[in-house]
């Protein structure tokens, strides 16, 4: 893989040319910033792209700042190490916003990875169709992650209402109880599709149920004619994913601001 030519084309199909996230969502473009707005209520706004110098870079975070504010919305400026100015987080932080843990944007062709992983015995997968999997998928993340998944919830909800090729999502059963889910979104018109959310209970760590799940995401991946799968990895997930044939092109830091 060429790491080069694939991080410009990330940055040009899932940044600059990027479509909402979901229903309810929409994308705006204002001089060198590439905005999303989320849906009223529980949509994730970010700023996903921006190009900027030094000499516009200030002028541009305030007035995404005064947008976001006029909305009473929190939103996240999502950067990556590559972005110009090189000082854009320090100028971020100057203007408010709060920098939250970084993460791995790590990259893997589908054709090269593995897709034969076995599960532990008693453990079974199961496609989340309906708004039972939905809060086996919310359980599991807010015992893994210890947030609310409420945003989550509604989110994935309404994709499989009203998006339903763009999502699929698994959950992984020990008998009644759901021990890891993880799921992957799809983004029509790119040749990227996105994992997100993995997240095991800690005693069931170290069984092979998290690559499993990324198997099979690929699985479902290649059946859609997908060239890459894409994560931003934590530190916990990223020494897998490399395992695993993934490549780190950058690093992405969230900068979040609150009205």
């Amino acid at each position: 893989m060429d790491e080069k030519t694939v991080l410009a084309t990330f940055d040009r199909e899932m940044r600059q040319d990027v479509r909402p996230d979901g229903p309810g969502a929409r994308v705006e473009r204002v001089g060198g910033v590439v905005r999303q707005v989320g849906a009223e209520g529980h949509g994730w706004s970010a700023v996903l792209w921006s190009d900027l110098t030094e000499e516009t870079a200030d002028r541009a975070i305030a007035e995404q700042v005064g947008y976001f504010a006029s909305l009473e919305r929190e939103f996240e400026w999502k950067h990556y190490a590559h972005d110009r100015p090189g000082d854009l987080g320090e100028r971020l932080s100057a203007a408010g916003l709060t920098p939250e843990p970084p993460e791995s944007l790590m990259v893997a062709e589908v054709r090269e990875l593995s897709t034969d992983a076995a599960l532990p015995d008693g453990i079974e997968l199961r496609a989340v169709t309906d708004e039972a999997g939905v809060d086996l998928m919310a359980d599991v993340h807010e015992r893994v992650f210890g947030t609310d998944a409420t945003r989550l919830r509604r989110a994935v909800m309404d994709r499989l209402a009203e998006d339903p090729d763009t999502i699929a999502a698994l959950v992984a059963m020990d008998g009644d109880e759901p021990v890891c889910s993880a799921r992957i979104e799809f983004n029509p018109g790119t040749q990227f599709a996105g994992l997100w959310g993995g997240g095991t209970l800690p005693r069931w760590r170290g069984k092979g149920i998290y690559r499993a799940l990324i198997a099979r995401r690929a699985q479902i991946a290649a059946a859609r004619g997908y060239r890459y799968l894409q994560v931003d990895a934590s530190d916990d997930s990223a020494p897998i994913l490399r395992r695993l044939g993934f490549a780190r092109l950058s690093v992405t830091t969230p900068y979040v601001y609150q009205p």
